[in-house]
């Protein structure tokens, strides 16, 4: 995608956008937007685009840091309800409770029984908040491991990026593998038709955050919608399935 096709869909689906929230403010609704993906993978980016020219009061992104010792003490998702969409918002989380099948699991930040706790738990979780009115969804964002490298390599030599480089991020070229593997067995068991995972190809970043403004677009009702523009590219996003990791759709 061109620069100057990129940035004339992106005011389009901006423009979309604000009518959303609109209807979501009108209707009280709840929407919650999960993002996940490997370390460099574009989660920064996208939300950055996505709430660019929404109303701040009701639009929130949540990134939370390390857990204190109180958050290590108490029930594991006690530190994320408290950042729930309330009627007429909108939260996007950069990263969220599938930090414990990710980034926790490879690096050993979680013991095995709670690890296969959360997996066992978090359809319950994500059932209840569906039915308490909350719209959920969940994108991961695949990169190809020579992307990853290229970008944090980018990272490292832009000063305007130095806050993105941590210890993690200088692991996660070396233990790629270990986070196919998480990455691989969190999507099998917490992919359910209520709160299914969204896969997007995310090693052209415009092409990304285009299509996922899309796909939110898309699933997401609401007055006057351009239906001929919110149709996502179904090689770019589509609804995780198994069989993709044995036809390159899913970076191995």
């Amino acid at each position: 995608m061109g620069k100057k096709e990129y940035k004339t869909t992106l005011t389009q689906l901006q423009i979309e956008l604000v009518k959303l929230q609109k209807h979501i403010i009108k209707h009280d609704e709840k929407v919650l937007i999960i993002f996940e993906g490997r370390d460099a993978g574009g989660k920064d980016g996208s939300i950055k685009r996505i709430i660019q020219h929404l109303s701040p009061r009701e639009t929130r992104v949540v990134a939370l840091g390390k857990p204190s010792d109180r958050d290590k003490s108490s029930w594991y998702f006690q530190r994320y309800t408290p950042h729930l969409p309330s009627a007429q918002e909108m939260v996007l989380f950069n990263r969220s409770w599938y930090n414990r099948a990710g980034v926790e699991r490879v690096m050993g930040y979680c013991n095995d029984e709670e690890y296969h706790e959360f997996l066992e738990t978090v359809p319950d979780f994500e059932l209840m908040l569906v039915r308490s009115g909350i719209k959920l969804l969940k994108y991961y964002l695949d990169i190809s491991r020579e992307e990853q490298k290229r970008r944090l390599e980018d990272r490292e030599r832009d000063p305007l990026k130095q806050w993105k480089i941590s210890p993690v991020d200088l692991e996660a070229v070396k233990r790629w593998d270990d986070y196919s593997l998480a990455r691989n067995i969190m999507l099998a068991r917490t992919h359910r038709l209520f709160s299914p995972w969204t896969m997007v190809r995310a090693d052209d970043k415009k092409s990304a955050r285009v299509n996922i403004i899309k796909d939110i677009l898309f699933r997401l009702d609401y007055k006057d919608k351009d239906e001929a523009l919110v149709l996502p590219d179904a090689d770019i996003v589509f609804n995780y399935a198994e069989n993709y990791l044995k036809h390159g759709m899913i970076a191995q």
